[in-house]
């Protein structure tokens, strides 16, 4: 399975981990998000009333469950199922609503393959990402918010395309967000964004729309399925995505997001394009390292690890990434 390594660990011990994770003064205005939160009587409601909206059940259909329900001295939900007029994973779906723990329907999860950790939270994969969130609040978050300093950004990188950062990155974001917390997912992956395509969300504007003084509009965008993550996309892919990065905007623009959310993960280019992923990981204030199996070379690692050596950044450990 994969790992995780801690990269302040002398011993090397390793721990089970995901099986794959210029700004202007008035920036505030266009980069806050204005999701309000969710109505709390919509997780006051019973699993009966969830599983008829989900399934739109006809008044009859809710009495024959109903009277199922009486008869065998079962759930409502039990009854639902036996009858046919539901299935055991849209009971899994009411519970979930129930227990405010964010559980996309049947219909979302085959336009979103990616986000294992909404779409299978049960499964062994979610379950990794788990793990791998866990390790990263008792190492990484809890030590900025512990110090009562300002929190830090956390930055996925990795050597090569094809590893896995958006893949790990978008499913972090999930599991952060499932906590309750506000979360941001950032995609700084100005050569070959995808964020925006795995959240299916509109890609007009964005971070380099920001960064180039051009955001005019709300950008940062509220994902339906999980009311406490948002995403800030790229928008316009620029011509010069390092000068970008490069700029003291990016670094300021950064600090007042991590001022407004709770955790905030970005998605960056791979190590290959460029110096890009090193600049971002410097200016987020930690990094998370992926590598992937039987395709990550060894050197490239080290040369990646090595880009850090003396900038402002906490490795928070490396990610073997199996999937």
């Amino acid at each position: 399975m994969a790992k995780f390594r801690d990269a302040t660990d002398d011993n090397n011990t390793v721990l089970p981990a995901s099986t794959h994770a210029s700004a202007s003064a008035n920036a505030g205005a266009r980069v806050t998000p204005d999701g309000a939160a969710p109505d709390a009587a919509v997780h006051d409601r019973s699993i009966g009333d969830i599983l008829a909206e989900l399934r739109h059940l006809s008044a009859d259909q809710v009495a024959k469950v109903l009277a199922h329900q009486r008869e065998k001295g079962v759930r409502f939900g039990e009854a639902a199922v036996a009858l046919g007029l539901a299935s055991k994973d849209d009971v899994i779906f009411a519970l979930a609503q129930q227990f405010h723990y964010p559980y996309a329907p049947e219909e979302q999860r085959k336009l979103q393959g990616d986000l294992v950790a909404l779409n299978e939270p049960f499964s062994a994969r979610a379950e990794s990402f788990r793990a791998l969130r866990s390790q990263l609040m008792m190492r990484l978050f809890s030590d900025a918010d512990g110090a009562g300093g300002p929190g830090r950004a956390l930055a996925v990188i990795s050597p090569d395309t094809g590893d896995g950062k958006t893949y790990t990155a978008t499913n972090l974001a999930v599991t952060l967000a499932q906590l309750g917390g506000r979360t941001l997912l950032v995609d700084a992956d100005m050569r070959s964004p995808r964020v925006h395509e795995v959240f299916q969300l509109g890609n007009q504007a964005g971070l380099s729309s920001i960064l180039s003084g051009r955001a005019d509009k709300q950008v940062i965008q509220q994902v339906a399925a999980i009311p406490s993550l948002f995403v800030l996309p790229v928008g316009t892919t620029p011509p010069n995505p390092q000068e970008l990065v490069e700029r003291p905007a990016f670094g300021m623009l950064l600090r007042e997001l991590v001022s407004k959310f709770d955790h905030v993960v970005v998605d960056t280019p791979a190590a290959v394009h460029g110096a890009d992923a090193a600049v971002i990981a410097a200016k987020c204030g930690a990094a998370l390292v992926l590598a992937r199996k039987n395709v990550s070379r060894s050197a490239a690692l080290r040369e990646l690890v090595a880009s850090l050596a003396g900038a402002p950044v906490k490795l928070a450990g490396v990610v073997f990434n199996e999937f």
